[in-house]
């Protein structure tokens, strides 16, 4: 196929239809309906139906509560701090009432449990102040009613309690792991290139905060559709994939943006796939960041995912880190930028079969780029003799121009004035 490649476009070289028997458009015409697994935001793509044991999320009521939406989260929180001043004046209210202090015919200087509390309204604002603490000083027990000492003891344990639980879930809710991902990026595209002679498939992490992520550890895994000999068909089978930081110390150090590599070597589920074979394939590659945020402790994971049409075979990532005045600057406005590199079109496994396709691939490419230099340096060279031809052309045309003169002989002479 190599010396066809210099007669025969590459486009038409590579089509589907002389390469693979499956036809190209229905193929992808499928694939675009088809949901991701994990969206480029982290989110899961997954939906959960007819769960029938839905009292299990009630057994866990602190995680069912940080997992719920800030509008349910607030709207139960004020609902249950009204129900408690409504329960507890109803309390207050029964205790007045059962002895005696709500009668409007008692004696006057009787003993009273209570205070100020003549109806059910001034109940509901006692209710308040015992639970919040308030203490107007209007209303208030006396010695002489048992009862209420310990609908004050109750109603106080309580406050304490869902003011515990309460304003702990808000507290969680706002120190989330997965806010302080929303500073860790992912590049845009993957790529596939050629790394230490080796295919490898590549991508790129940073984090926006200067506040670091301790033991940040980063995990590929490969999600498709695979039927088992069997005949059993598993729709999601995630595949682990291996990096080259696991293998030297299962850790990155994520000081500034790194370019996590994973080698395309038998043991990876795209040693058999060449560029138009991936493609055509029905594959998610999933990437996992997790560490612990240096500042709060708190451990975080950061997720993505890039599909067949969002990885770029035969690119390779440019160079954002520079060294300005003694001190590392990195230009986040070209993250995701890449560049076109020589990369053999077919796969890992053809390359260790043939390892003479690579030298071959590289050769053409170092002769493409000598050609192109060949062409500048014409180019140049080109316009600089134009530029010097208009220069002398404009010069000659500002020369003084000669005279001619006769002589009283006839004879010419020539002057230049």
């Amino acid at each position: 196929m190599l010396p066809r490649k210099s007669i025969i476009p590459e486009e038409f070289a590579f089509s589907p239809a002389l390469v693979s028997p499956i036809p190209r458009k229905p193929v992808f015409r499928d694939r675009v309906n088809k949901a991701r697994f994990i969206a480029k935001s982290g989110a899961c793509n997954l939906s959960h139906k007819n769960i029938r044991e839905q009292g299990r999320f009630l057994q866990d009521v602190v995680t069912t509560l940080v997992d719920l939406k800030w509008r349910f989260t607030l709207v139960i929180f004020s609902m249950t701090f009204l129900c408690s001043w409504l329960l507890f004046a109803m309390f207050w209210w029964l205790v007045a009432f059962a002895h005696g202090d709500l009668d409007t015919n008692r004696k006057p200087g009787a003993e009273q449990c209570f205070t100020n509390v003549n109806s059910f309204t001034s109940a509901f604002l006692f209710s308040i102040e015992v639970q919040v603490t308030i203490g107007f000083g209007g209303r208030m027990i006396t010695e002489q009613c048992p009862t209420a000492i310990t609908v004050l003891i109750l109603q106080n344990i309580i406050g304490l309690i869902i003011n515990a639980i309460m304003l702990g879930c808000i507290f969680m809710k706002t120190a989330q792991s997965h806010r302080r991902a929303e500073t860790l990026i992912f590049s845009r595209h993957a790529v596939i290139a050629v790394r230490n002679n080796r295919l490898c498939f590549m991508i790129r992490v940073g984090d926006l905060r200067k506040s670091m992520i301790i033991n940040a550890v980063v995990r590929l895994q490969v999600v498709r559709k695979t039927t088992t000999p069997e005949g059993e068909v598993i729709p999601i089978h995630q595949i682990d994939v291996q990096t080259e930081s696991a293998v030297a110390g299962n850790s990155i150090f994520l000081l500034a943006p790194l370019i996590i590599c994973h080698v395309i070597d038998k043991d990876s589920p795209l040693y058999d796939l060449s560029a138009m074979e991936l493609q055509c394939s029905d594959l998610e590659v999933i990437v996992i960041l997790e560490g612990v945020v240096e500042t709060t402790g708190i451990s975080t994971q950061a997720r993505t995912s890039y599909v067949t049409e969002e990885i770029q075979w035969g690119h390779r990532f440019v160079p954002i880190v520079t060294e300005e005045e003694g001190v590392y600057s990195v230009d986040y406005s070209k993250f995701g930028n890449t560049v076109k590199v020589a990369t053999p079109r077919c796969s890992a496994r053809e390359l260790d079969e043939k390892p003479s396709i690579l030298i071959q691939t590289l050769q053409k490419s170092e002769l493409s780029h000598q050609n192109s230099l060949r062409k500048r340096n014409s180019m140049r060279r080109n316009n600089s003799m134009r530029k010097n031809n208009s220069m002398r052309r404009n010069n000659s045309a500002l020369a003084v121009p000669k005279v001619q003169f006769l002589t009283p002989e006839g004879g010419p002479n020539l002057a230049v004035t």
